[in-house]
């Protein structure tokens, strides 16, 4: 479990692929301090610590995972948003996130102001049912509140440490974000369907 707020950005070291699955190497300060079979947050998408060494570890990626997120298409030298596993004494600063990533959304707009901006995301498979204004989200593992939900496209505010820390300053139109929506809105959906069956 993760609370969305961004610890640092890492850099990927290598990416090795095989026909159904992905070794992923990342480098980072954070990386110190974990150890084997600890999760982390790679822009938003759990990963076991299965190798370390100094500041860099290693993590095997599954298709299940290479076909929801954004982690295929990660070469060596791109920057990604790093969060360690929370713990019971954590701030929840952000969100509950469980690095469980719902699919994909593309950058559609960004509008840049004084000292934020406004960036448009339009979300696949229909992931904006599961999504409210003023509710939270996690694009590419940051904890963001939704601004404003319109068809299939969500908005949402960066504010400048969001900017300055977190690889959402340097996506582009037409980039690929990972999304996870909140888990208790398709919690509710299921009970509510299994409901309206047996009625």
């Amino acid at each position: 479990m993760f609370t969305g707020i961004v610890e640092e950005l890492g850099t990927v070291v290598s990416v090795e692929r095989t026909d159904d699955a992905a070794r992923i190497a990342v480098r980072g300060e954070l990386v110190g301090e974990t150890s084997l079979g600890d999760s982390v947050a790679v822009n938003g998408v759990c990963l076991t610590v299965a190798q370390r060494s100094g500041d860099e570890f290693i993590a095997d990626v599954m298709d299940e995972t290479l076909r929801r997120s954004s982690l295929g298409e990660l070469q060596s030298g791109d920057q990604v948003n790093l969060e360690r596993a929370a713990t019971l004494s954590t701030r929840l600063g952000g969100h509950l996130v469980q690095g469980h990533v719902d699919g994909i959304g593309r950058v559609v707009d960004r509008v840049i102001a004084e000292a934020w901006e406004v960036v448009q995301v339009r979300l696949d498979n229909g992931l904006t049912r599961y999504v409210v204004e003023k509710g939270s989200i996690a694009l590419d593992g940051v904890s963001l509140t939704v601004a404003s939900v319109t068809d299939d496209v969500v908005s949402v505010s960066l504010i400048p440490e969001t900017l300055r820390r977190t690889t959402l300053g340097r996506r582009a139109v037409g980039d690929v974000l990972n999304v996870e929506v909140d888990v208790l809105a398709k919690h509710v959906e299921r009970l509510l369907a299994a409901r309206l069956e047996r009625a």
